[in-house]
């Protein structure tokens, strides 16, 4: 009978020695996924705050007047000979052909 407690007490030992084996391994698991779940709320407590301060600014830019434009020198016309047309919207001079006839005119009549 004496035997018989023994080898129960060695598989009772066995049995919670395995249980304390797994239990750390269930700590170092948990412990991984708490630094991670650390990791992440540090991360998302600096992009709040980059937000935040993103926030702030343009709030603080939209209660800003906006500067005054002075109108006064808004339109200016320049001098005559400064004032030159693109090339593509001026319009071709007419041509003369021999008779010195427009070739508009010559179109024209004889049309």
């Amino acid at each position: 009978m004496a035997t018989l407690s023994v080898n129960a007490l060695q598989a009772s030992v066995a049995q919670a020695e395995r249980q304390v084996q797994q239990d750390r391994v269930r700590v170092n698991q948990d412990t991984s996924r708490l630094d991670a779940s650390r990791d992440q709320l540090a991360r998302d407590k600096q992009k709040l705050a980059d937000n935040q301060r993103d926030s702030d600014q343009a709030t603080q830019a939209a209660e800003k007047p906006l500067p005054t434009v002075n109108l006064s020198r808004a339109i200016e016309n320049p001098p005559r000979a400064q004032q030159v047309l693109p090339a593509d919207l001026t319009a071709p001079k007419p041509q003369v052909n021999t008779l010195g006839q427009t070739i508009g005119k010559f179109i024209n009549v004889t049309a």
